[in-house]
């Protein structure tokens, strides 16, 4: 796939990429095919999914958007957990943070949706850190051919237990030093290992590396800050926060290639500059 300068025709180009390479898969499939959309924060993971189901209606392919980031805890539900088990657990991101079964139960009622048993899943707020009420949520009364999951976590698989000894960065030295919180995160991924399995591809958006991820994710925030967005991160703030994924960011850059279905590779302005499928 060429490199193209333009993030909309870019989209619409990989976007159509994708789904002619699954669409004998999603045609043949009796049920919901279930694709995830892998990629680090700022990567374009939510942008490219509503292109696609954009594509795939045109297709005829009824098609429904999952985001890992809509099943977060609350925040009251968090703070709990930042009191029970750890402080750091007070920030959303990280796995444990998840409501995974209610992710895997909208999954199971998708393939029987109707008017008379509509389908509903939350809908997150991060301006206000929580859940939106339940009537702000998406539903759908009709069985969809394909669901589209897409987050920044999906299909990683657990760290080694020595690779957790040392601590990676400043918020893992000072707030984790006995690396309570580390390992706890690293073992709440086995919970989420049962969702994985439910994806019928998994297709990963590569990007050069950990440092760009921070580049990326902090230039979204100075555009919030710019509009005067509730809750917008200043830089310090905005540091601290991406420290909580770094860990597990560095492994899934490291690991997640070699197990998706298909890589998108990026340049370090967002460029697609490969795409191949395994």
């Amino acid at each position: 796939m060429a490199c193209m300068k333009d993030a909309s025709t870019q989209n619409q180009a990989l976007a159509g990429h994708l789904l002619d390479h699954y669409a004998g898969r999603i045609a043949r499939a009796p049920r919901p095919y279930v694709l995830g959309l892998s990629g680090l924060q700022g990567s374009g993971k939510s942008t490219l999914a509503r292109v696609m189901k954009a594509d795939a209606e045109v297709r005829g392919w009824p098609t429904e958007v999952l985001s890992l980031d809509d099943f977060y805890y609350s925040r009251s539900e968090r703070e709990a957990m930042a009191h029970e088990i750890h402080p750091l657990l007070r920030t959303r991101g990280v796995p444990g943070t998840h409501e995974v079964e209610l992710l895997l139960s909208v999954l199971a009622a998708l393939p029987h949706a109707s008017e008379k048993l509509p389908v509903t899943w939350p809908r997150f707020d991060k301006g206000r850190d929580t859940r939106m009420p339940p009537s702000r949520w998406p539903k759908t009364a009709r069985p969809p051919r394909l669901v589209i999951v897409e987050g920044w976590a999906l299909g990683l698989r657990p760290q080694p237990q020595a690779a957790l000894e040392a601590p990676i960065n400043a918020l893992e030295r000072e707030e984790d030093a006995d690396g309570q919180w580390r390992k706890w995160v690293n073992k709440q991924l086995r919970a989420y290992q049962p969702l994985w399995r439910k994806l019928d591809a998994l297709v990963v958006l590569q990007a050069p590396g950990w440092e760009v991820v921070r580049r990326w994710r902090s230039e979204t925030e100075e555009d919030l800050l710019a509009r005067h967005a509730p809750l917008a991160m200043d830089a310090r703030a905005m540091d601290r926060f991406l420290a909580h994924f770094e860990r597990l960011s560095r492994h899934a850059l490291a690991t997640l290639p070699a197990i998706a279905d298909s890589v998108v590779e990026y340049d370090t302005e967002r460029h697609v500059t490969g795409l191949s499928h395994n």
